[in-house]
């Protein structure tokens, strides 16, 4: 792997920096978890970022992208983050549906979704698991019907991801009731107003609201939303998965920023933390710098040809645990601080830390369990048997 970055990157770097740098709002958005006011502030931004064709750059012009390859996308990943640039309320969609779609829909449904994806317009929440079926999504009971041309969908999923104010979701249901596990399931697409669906959102511990519950009560959506061939859900799913856990979700960039900040907070207390603080500060950066480095292989290896498959677990486990190790250095280092600063205006970025570590000890269990990804691994990797 060549590290050194084309005359063409460089250029397109700068392009990045400068678009950026006229158009991040001066203030930090609210929170679009918090209330509809700050989630439809971020829609705003994500129609803006569409104006100037940076909503989703690797797609094709066609549907509100530039055509760029992957590394060109990790380079505006580090712009974007480098310049302090707002979340990205639709992640879910553009990050782990639209590529799923770019692979696995038809031109009817791409030209139908994508582009509103790539706006803002249709904002997107990801609904896999249900209650009896975390991360063992191949026991899901939800249900989907064919009836005519339509689908009626039943049953009740959680921890959906932006429900409580998102437009669409996509989720897995079981379209042949007779069948096992992995067997007889399909990816459907159904509008969050519909008749029938019913959203309750779940308050999370900081009293936001990223995640929901949704009930589904007789359901009708047409066929035309299914991804793929009925009984194709799970090989969909984990095409999706391998999106969510190895390359799109977690940007290298984010924990590139966050180590960087890390070390600025260690530098302004060094002289009052325990030695051992030193060692931790210095594996959370050289960790953030591993995973760049992991993500650029895996995107060039996919621009040659290649596919994301099980190692897409190695990943998950990887940052999910770094990003707890980086924030556990944060605090150990401000101490008590850390909840007086958390509501303190002025304290800025180091004000975050406590809420960035409440978020982070969620990693390991979203996008797939460690422990379940620690089998994946042992399993399709290693060759070992199941226990």
């Amino acid at each position: 792997m060549d590290l050194d970055y084309t005359d063409e990157q460089q250029a397109f770097r700068q392009e990045v920096r400068s678009w950026l740098e006229k158009h991040v709002p001066s203030k930090p958005l609210p929170s679009f978890d918090a209330s509809r006011e700050g989630f439809e502030a971020h829609r705003a931004w994500e129609r803006v970022l569409a104006e100037g064709r940076w909503g989703m750059v690797t797609w094709p012009e066609s549907y509100g992208g530039r055509g760029l390859d992957l590394i060109q996308w990790l380079i505006f990943e580090e712009e974007y983050y480098r310049a302090g640039a707002p979340l990205r309320v639709n992640q879910n969609g553009i990050f782990l549906l639209g590529p799923t779609l770019m692979e696995y829909g038809t031109e009817e449904q791409k030209a139908r979704f994508l582009t509103s994806m790539a706006s803002g317009d249709e904002i997107w929440a990801q609904a896999w698991s249900e209650p009896q079926a975390g991360s063992d999504l191949a026991s899901v009971r939800a249900t989907a019907v064919l009836e005519g041309d339509e689908y009626v969908l039943k049953g009740h999923k959680i921890w959906s991801s932006r429900a409580v104010f998102a437009d669409w979701a996509f989720g897995l249901f079981r379209t042949d009731p007779a069948s096992q596990r992995h067997k007889g399931l399909s990816l459907i697409f159904f509008p969050l107003n519909a008749p029938g669906v019913r959203v309750q959102a779940i308050p999370q511990i900081d009293g936001e609201t990223g995640f929901a519950e949704i009930f589904l009560d007789d359901v009708r959506v047409s066929a035309f939303n299914r991804l793929g061939g009925e009984g194709e859900g799970w090989n969909i799913c984990m095409a999706t998965a391998g999106f969510e856990r190895g390359l799109m979700l977690r940007s290298p960039a984010r924990f590139q920023v966050a180590a960087r900040k890390l070390v600025e907070l260690y530098k302004a207390h060094e002289a009052e933390v325990e030695p051992t603080v030193r060692t931790a500060v210095l594996q959370s950066w050289m960790d953030a710098e591993a995973y760049a480095l992991s993500i650029y292989a895996t995107a060039s290896r996919l621009a040659a040809g290649g596919h994301i498959g099980a190692e897409a677990s190695t990943n998950k486990i990887f940052w999910s645990e770094m990003d707890i190790a980086m924030h556990k250095a944060a605090l150990s280092i401000l101490g008590a601080r850390a909840e007086l600063l958390r509501t303190a205006p002025e304290a800025g970025d180091i004000g975050r830390w406590l809420d960035g570590y409440f978020f982070s000890l969620a990693g390991p269990i979203y996008a797939g369990s460690n422990e379940i990804q620690r089998n994946i691994i042992a399993e399709r990797m290693l060759g070992l048997p199941r226990a």
